[in-house]
């Protein structure tokens, strides 16, 4: 078996993205994360590919293995045809280890971050926990019984006002982040700016949030899902989802893919009334 870690992230675009293509959907982040550093355009924050770790484990028969981690945020992995092959898996363990390369934690299909979170803490003397157990799903028609609530704009720079505390309620629901709002205004213009996100109002006032990300060749995300406590049980959030998924199928995309957190059964099951179906359980690990 070959190791091969990569400094340039053209290389590893050119090497890689057909492979990871082959399951579209389940390989958003990484798809999403090359081609974001293959264009080149965006460096803010962690986009920048010289502080990645890119690398790839290679057999007779090419790519078995394809590993990304864009710091501070974990590897992820794709066994190529998800064919999980525990030998490609101790050799990256193995070559990891041997260049020093730490890593915080793994985010990947289940099983491949299971067995590779299991080989690298015995290696190190580690301990690991799962911070979330994920399901995706992906959707091709948004049911039409969705009933339509309120009107989707695009987020405006006067949305300053509110946004920072949404965004900070968002994290704080999915990775547990302490609310702290940051002083510096451009960590949240940002998102505003990339006119990505969209606000749902209802009666002229905003009620719900929903943002689309990671555009690649047939699929395009939904994320940034969030519903402020008071607006909540009225169906906002179903909607704002409803009218985003249906946007972007609308441009031209074949299919909407979500991530969801299973210890969320709302979310879970808004998510399937919409027209949503699973396609792979991913596990969020990280290493202690």
């Amino acid at each position: 078996m070959e190791f091969r870690i990569y400094k340039d992230i053209k290389e590893f675009y050119k090497d890689t993205y057909d492979i990871l293509l082959r399951h579209e959907g389940q390989n958003l982040i990484p798809l999403g994360n090359i081609i974001i550093g293959n264009e080149g355009k965006d460096k803010h924050d962690w986009r920048d590919p010289l502080n990645w770790f890119m690398a790839t484990v290679s057999g007779e028969n090419g790519i078995i293995l394809t590993a990304i981690m864009t710091p501070p945020w974990n590897l992820t992995l794709y066994a190529t045809d998800n064919r999980l092959n525990n030998r490609a898996l101790d050799f990256l363990v193995n070559e990891i280890i041997k260049e020093n390369i730490s890593v915080p934690g793994v985010m990947s299909e289940k099983s491949l971050a299971e067995g590779f979170a299991s080989k690298y803490t015995l290696a190190k003397g580690m301990e690991f926990s799962v911070s979330m157990n994920q399901r995706i799903y992906e959707l091709t028609e948004v049911n039409h019984d969705i009933p339509e609530i309120g009107s989707l704009r695009l987020a405006k720079e006067s949305d300053i006002s509110f946004f920072p505390y949404w965004f900070e309620g968002f994290r704080l629901e999915c990775f547990d982040t302490p609310i702290a709002i940051n002083s510096d205004e451009e960590v949240y213009r940002y998102h505003i700016a990339t006119d990505k996100l969209y606000i749902l109002e209802y009666n002229g006032m905003p009620v719900s949030m929903a943002k689309t990300a990671r555009e690649m060749t047939t699929v395009c995300s939904v994320a940034v899902v969030y519903t402020p406590p008071y607006f909540r049980g009225k169906g906002y959030a179903t909607s704002c989802v409803a009218k985003v998924s249906r946007m972007v199928l609308g441009r031209g995309f074949k299919k909407c893919v979500l991530y969801t957190d299973l210890a969320n059964p709302t979310s879970n099951s808004i998510y399937q009334k919409i027209g949503y179906r699973p396609i792979c359980d991913s596990l969020d690990i990280k290493f202690e």
